[in-house]
């Protein structure tokens, strides 16, 4: 099977007549991706970005984005108040977050033992996308807004697996719930002229405020869920 990593620089490529049937992206750029007289029979596309504001995607002429966008906010209560921009509106965003995890935590722990460390196609397991949370919130909370230096070493970044040690599920819940109530509590208290405060965006030059931090946060947990309920569909379904 060819693999092609990140030194291939497949950028304006032409693909005629190529049979790329069962082939998998992960992590690629394919904007701009434009496709003719394609079989695209049992694709299956995850595109967190496509429901951000300007996000687009084109199917036979007909822009979908919208449609995902309400599709996703009727199947996750709570979602569509990721963006909000006042105070009350955060807390409450953040209030069905916490609802939702909860549950999640209820149905994996009445799933058999071992299922938080089980990983689907190489995803992150239940138990490292807990960890990922964590490391999301110092990063955009702790750093950006808080400006505090210091990491969870239990935190997981982006595009990272597992190295070390594994720790125990219940260490991994307790920093997860000592994270989350650092959002509880910063929220709790936030004013709307702290909202608009200009914060350093942790990863690059684009400038921030606390509010755009904290929408980070919500778009972080909301797709991290869906992906933890899609493989834990996976798992229950006696995929992997």
């Amino acid at each position: 099977m060819a693999k092609f990593g990140e030194s291939d620089d497949l950028k304006e490529a032409e693909f005629v007549g190529v049979n790329l049937g069962g082939a998998r992206f992960v992590e690629s750029d394919l904007s701009g991706v434009v496709m003719r007289g394609v079989d695209l029979q049992g694709a299956d596309i995850d595109a967190p970005w496509l429901t951000e504001p300007g996000g687009s995607l084109k199917v036979n002429g007909i822009d979908v984005a919208p449609y995902l966008e309400e599709q996703l906010n009727q199947r996750f209560p709570g979602r569509a108040d990721r963006r909000a921009k006042d105070p009350d509106g955060l807390r409450a965003a953040w209030a069905a977050i916490e609802r939702t995890w909860a549950a999640a935590r209820e149905r994996v722990a009445a799933m058999p033992e071992g299922t938080v460390d089980v990983s689907v196609a190489g995803e992150w397991s239940f138990a490292e996308t807990q960890r990922h949370l964590v490391h999301a919130t110092d990063l955009w909370l702790g750093r950006a807004v808080l400006e505090r230096d210091d990491l969870h070493p239990l935190g997981l970044r982006y595009g990272t697996t597992s190295t070390g040690p594994e720790p125990t599920y219940a260490e991994v819940l307790e920093a997860r719930a000592g994270r989350v109530a650092m959002v509880r509590d910063f929220l709790a208290t936030v004013t709307p002229a702290e909202l608009d405060t200009p914060r350093t965006n942790p990863h690059g030059p684009r400038p921030e405020t606390t509010r755009s931090c904290l929408h980070v946060i919500l778009e972080e947990e909301w797709e991290h869920y869906r992906f933890a309920i899609r493989d834990l569909d996976t798992i229950e379904a006696g995929g992997s």
